[in-house]
């Protein structure tokens, strides 16, 4: 971990110098921007592991800052917000975020977060015959229509075009994939794809689930009502 770095875009200073210092003090290598200009400048000069983006940012806001990044990367980003109910936090998962943290954060509970992320983008696949869908495969890969999803080469193709999806969303189609037609809770899928032991924001799924409906085809996952989602085998 001592290598990961990690970019940090927070305008209030006591926040930014702290939190550049607990991190720093875990083995992160932390470059700290105050707004979203140089934050954006410094993503493109330094390419980061991961970035922390605060929502609220003078020059260029947080959401604006992590779709700039998304339509340039698939680094794994994680936002900030003052408000768990905020709409930012909403509007920041559909630019592209991750996942987010609400502040104020406890130091090891956003350490853990960053970590979390890091390890399911560095293994976005599941082990080798893991996999035990109903879906037609061959070598790897999984057939439901027109969706092609190759579970060993890490590649998905609509009618034969490849979809790129970022590792987070390849995670959660792995994971529809591993049982189409069987209904996977909210809760399933956060304690899989986002690792969290422990009851989180459903906000995060629900607005993954759409990002990846609108790669994948709108009809290709049902919505259960009161249960949760299902791939259509």
């Amino acid at each position: 971990m001592a290598e990961t770095h990690v970019l940090f875009v927070e305008d209030d200073d006591v926040i930014r110098e702290a939190t550049q210092l607990a991190l720093e003090r875990v083995g992160f290598t932390v470059t700290a921007m105050p707004d979203g200009l140089s934050g954006l400048e410094s993503f493109r000069a330094d390419r980061p592991d991961i970035a922390l983006l605060d929502v609220m940012l003078p020059g260029m806001d947080g959401v604006s800052l992590c779709r700039r990044i998304r339509d340039e990367s698939t680094v794994p980003v994680i936002m900030l917000s003052a408000r768990a109910d905020s709409i930012d936090v909403v509007l920041g998962l559909e630019a592209g975020a991750d996942d987010y943290v609400t502040k104020p954060f406890d130091g090891a509970v956003l350490v853990a977060r960053i970590r979390a992320v890091l390890r399911r983008f560095g293994h976005a696949g599941r082990d080798p015959g893991e996999s035990d869908g109903t879906g037609g495969s061959a070598g790897g890969v999984l057939s439901f229509g027109d969706l092609e999803v190759d579970t060993e080469g890490m590649e998905v193709r609509r009618k034969g075009a490849p979809v790129a999806l970022t590792p987070t969303e390849m995670r959660l189609l792995l994971e529809f994939s591993s049982a189409p037609g069987t209904v996977l809770s909210r809760d399933r899928l956060l304690e899989r794809v986002w690792d969290y032991g422990w009851g989180g924001d459903t906000r995060v799924v629900d607005v993954h689930v759409q990002r990846l409906r609108t790669k994948i085809g709108q009809d290709r996952i049902d919505t259960v009502r009161g249960f949760g989602y299902k791939l259509k085998a």
